[in-house]
């Protein structure tokens, strides 16, 4: 009983880990297909623990090798580990490629790519960052993107000609009088 226990949880983990992995391939299809329509993008910053997420990568393609090579183990014996190389060593790298900020559909900020029809409302927040604040239609949670310093007059202004443009409709009452002008929104 107790020898079955780790491969059981391995692969459960392994299960885990090829969801996040199709998640993020398909983040990164999308972003490679929506990459010539860039308006203004920016690369991510790496997370804290950019360098110990690697390492990670790295050993656990060692105890694959170790796994396969030296004990001898069926291939199927190392799906939770090679699930977990794919993510920490391939994906996630990969990941850091994708340009926040704003293309002529939409928004890529931290929880994906944000099309503009879906958006209801946004605002700044003065932090240690200049950080957009969106408010999707139909969800309760509000979605960021972390604006760099340099970029922050450019990011407001081009804000502001979509929704000159229309590109950003906040207003969808069946009775608007237009006596807001839902520039001074941002």
């Amino acid at each position: 009983m107790p020898d079955a226990f780790l491969p059981r949880v391995l692969f459960v983990f392994g299960v885990g880990f090829l969801a996040a992995n199709l998640r993020l391939a398909l983040q990164f299809a999308r972003f490679y297909r929506l990459r010539p329509t860039a308006l203004l993008i920016w690369p991510r910053q790496r997370p804290p623990f950019y360098g110990l997420m690697l390492l990670l990568g790295a050993l656990l393609g060692v105890l694959i090798l170790f796994k396969l090579v030296v004990q001898q183990r069926h291939v199927a014996d190392v799906f939770g580990e090679a699930m977990m190389l794919v993510y920490y060593g391939y994906l996630m790298p990969l990941s850091m490629r994708i340009g926040y900020g704003f293309y002529r559909d939409g928004v890529w900020c931290d929880a994906g790519f944000v099309p503009y029809t879906t958006i209801g409302g946004m605002r700044w927040r003065e932090e240690r960052d200049p950080t957009l604040v969106l408010l999707p239609r139909m969800r309760q949670i509000a979605l960021t993107l972390v604006v760099p310093h340099e970029l922050f007059g450019a990011a407001r202004r081009l804000l502001r000609d979509l929704i000159q443009a229309h590109d950003i409709a906040f207003s969808d009452t069946a009775l608007d009088l237009g006596g807001h002008d839902e520039r001074d929104d941002v």
